[in-house]
């Protein structure tokens, strides 16, 4: 079921989930949460931007596990290990929500706008789908979403069939997208992306 209408509330809360679980692969390998941008680690720009726009803070993360905690949030390992990709930090982020809303970031997007959550939170209701995903010149941006925290049980059927594309999975459910800023929704893959920066 795609609809919120069998969902809603008169008073949602949202739970923030910063994604640091992956392997920084085109970092090199590094964890790119405690790469250094601006004299911070991208983690703590992005904690700042959105800790501000929700009730409760997770980090989800499967490496320097310690050092995330010392930011003073909790943090919570993939429920498999092993690396499985984004949906499955989203579907332990969902499980570990308390919150009806729970809006994903990844770790090196610091320039997430400080209305990210009100906007794609009002673009959900207005639609009535358990999906808003942020999109810029039309183009997702599949690991900045807001996801109602009943979709659990369908990602985990659909990670248990082998879906790994959280586009493709959006899609399948019904969402909606909300155009932002492009500069707002800027990350950070490659070493030579943060000595250039914009």
């Amino acid at each position: 079921m795609s609809s919120l209408a069998a969902y809603s509330t008169a008073n949602p809360g949202v739970t923030g989930v910063i994604l640091a679980g992956g392997e920084g692969r085109r970092m090199g390998g590094q964890d790119k949460g405690w790469v250094d941008f601006d004299g911070q680690p991208l983690i703590q720009h992005v904690i700042n931007r959105l800790q501000p726009q929700t009730q409760t803070l997770l980090i989800n993360a499967n490496r320097n596990l310690s050092a995330y905690a010392a930011l003073g949030f909790k943090v919570i390992e993939d429920q498999q290990t092993g690396f499985h990709g984004p949906l499955m930090g989203m579907l332990t982020g969902l499980n570990a929500a308390s919150d009806d809303w729970v809006m994903f970031v990844p770790c090196d997007g610091p320039f997430l706008p400080e209305d990210l959550v009100a906007r794609l939170l009002d673009a959900a209701l207005a639609a009535q789908t358990r999906i808003a995903v942020a999109a810029e010149a039309g183009r997702l941006q599949p690991v900045v979403v807001l996801l109602h925290r009943s979709l659990a049980a369908d990602l985990q059927q659909a990670m248990a069939q082998g879906e790994r594309k959280p586009d493709r999975w959006y899609a399948q459910m019904g969402m909606t997208q909300v155009e932002c800023n492009a500069q707002s929704l800027r990350n950070f893959n490659r070493p030579e992306e943060l000595a250039a920066p914009e």
